[in-house]
């Protein structure tokens, strides 16, 4: 007979309580007695509760953990979001006005058998084509009229575009608290102000004030940036990678609207500054707004100048101080850390999230119901260390692609800043677009297409005019593309507004 396990998630947050009402529900300890969670919570952290983005992914998540999404747009106070807009990052805005932007959309490209519309658009000339997005996917066009991505008689998580949400964080951390307890999951609050480590190396017991000694089998670590387990207690490393993604503080505030039945954006709005970039995120009764800079290129005070003319006036705002970097060790002995004590990149992208479900899931399905309870650790830490490096090298993708001429971002396009694995990839998609098989799926965040979105929106160029004899069907990709053009334009005018759709959902 299988022996006994005990679980203990140090934290709450969306890291402690996703993770907890995961594993509840994927080991059903509501029935299974063999099985016991306990989280422990400090009611002394707070949240910062401005506004968070995730992936699409989210939307399965919340499917299994069996959150309604009814429920979850009126509880988190969420909205839907296509993508992300970006402001200003090729170059800075022009003296006569005139910005650049494009869209990351969720979409992926429209897709037809053989090559795909891809190839044709690059063969496009360059001055008359449509912007990459707005050519291969209705997504561009919706996002853009302040459409929402679905209606509201159509099943929950499901609809015709692909979506994800902006959400409170605070009240998300509530939803899933209250879920997981409903799984089974035990809640306690109290501060740790010590953890014992046995002669082997592993967690023997936590020491708390309000409950005394806590012992499990495995422990989790969500306890945020402080890491009291995987970091304080058992001294795994904290991997720097400042040297490739520069940015390492953010301030950040809530702007509620001055008119309550202003519209949502549908997307979130990245503008990008002298020293880094500001987020704009739509929630259902405020905006999520931060500034995120490099310290060694900005500082403090003109970060604040910075968010106080996006938001038009002076306003207090939270100081975010983060090294970016990963564990490559994020589970050792009978530890394993989750969120921001395993690991923290920077915002751009709402990857913060994704690394919590990936995490989740891969503790849930390698989870030991027997024998060493560390049995999974060297798997799991290859697959999150390369799902990292896979991050960063995206997310440095962004800005070694700009022309703007601030220091921030001329150090950005220095080739030695740049992870050698991208830049053997960039040096191939001069000559072809990025293909699926550049990448291996169980350590991506990121599909080829996401890439193609980024580079083709920031101008890059793949040069196929050697082979355009090799792509002859031009006039049928024409009709395509005017095919996609008449959609995304039929769907506007059929699709509700974005604030529409969350009143009808949210009641």
């Amino acid at each position: 007979m299988n022996p006994m396990r005990r679980i203990l998630i140090l934290g709450g947050g969306t890291a402690g309580w996703l993770t907890a009402a995961y594993l509840a529900r994927y080991l059903d300890i509501a029935h299974q007695q063999r099985f016991t969670i306990t989280l422990l919570e400090s009611p002394a952290l707070g949240i910062v509760g401005v506004g968070e983005g995730g992936f699409p992914t989210i939307r399965e998540t919340l499917q299994f953990l069996g959150i309604d999404e009814r429920s979850f747009v009126r509880r988190a106070s969420a909205t839907f979001k296509q993508g992300i807009r970006f402001d200003d990052w090729l170059h800075a805005p022009q003296p006569d006005g005139t910005r650049h932007r494009f869209l990351h959309p969720f979409e992926a490209p429209f897709h037809t058998e053989g090559a795909g519309l891809v190839p044709y658009w690059l063969l496009q000339p360059e001055g008359t084509r449509a912007p990459f997005a707005e050519a291969m996917t209705i997504q561009n066009r919706v996002a853009a009229g302040g459409r929402a991505p679905k209606r509201a008689e159509e099943a929950g998580f499901g609809g015709p575009l692909t979506y994800a949400y902006h959400f409170d964080a605070v009240r998300l951390s509530q939803l899933l608290r209250d879920r997981a307890i409903e799984l089974g999951v035990t809640h306690l609050e109290g501060e740790v102000f010590e953890a014992h480590v046995d002669a082997e190396g592993a967690i023997d017991r936590i020491e708390t004030h309000a409950h005394g000694s806590l012992t499990a089998d495995l422990y989790i670590d969500c306890s945020g940036f402080e890491a009291a387990l995987i970091g304080k207690a058992l001294g795994s490393p904290l991997t720097s990678v400042r040297h490739q993604l520069f940015t390492d503080r953010a301030l950040a505030c809530k702007l509620p609207y001055a008119d309550p039945q202003a519209p949502i954006a549908t997307t979130t709005v990245a503008a990008a500054h002298q020293g880094g970039w500001t987020w704009d995120i739509g929630l259902q009764h405020a905006r999520g707004i931060g500034c995120v800079y490099s310290s060694a290129h900005l500082d403090d005070d003109r970060a604040a100048e910075i968010l106080d003319a996006h938001l038009g006036a002076p306003h207090d705002a939270r100081l975010i101080r983060f090294e970016p970097g990963y564990r490559r060790a994020p589970w050792v002995k009978n530890c394993v850390a989750v969120g921001l004590a395993g690991g923290f990149l920077e915002p751009l992208e709402a990857t913060g999230v994704v690394l919590i479900e990936a995490a989740a899931a891969m503790i849930a399905e390698l989870f030991p119901h027997a024998g060493p309870v560390d049995a999974p650790a060297a798997r799991f830490n290859a697959l999150m260390t390369a799902r990292y490096e896979r991050i960063a090298d995206f997310l440095k993708l962004h800005y070694c692609l700009s022309r703007r001429e601030e220091p921030f971002w001329r150090d950005n396009r220095d080739p030695a800043t740049i992870p050698d694995t991208l830049q053997a990839l960039l040096e191939q998609w001069r000559h072809r677009p990025p293909s699926r098989f550049d990448f291996l799926l169980d350590v991506e965040s990121f599909a080829f297409f996401n890439y193609q979105y980024i580079l083709y929106g920031m101008d890059f160029r793949t040069d196929l005019s050697g082979a355009r004899e090799g792509f002859p069907h031009a006039e049928a990709a024409a009709r395509q593309f005017a095919r996609i053009r008449g959609f995304g334009e039929q769907a506007v005018a059929d699709l509700p507004g974005h604030r529409e759709l969350i009143r009808q959902l949210a009641g």
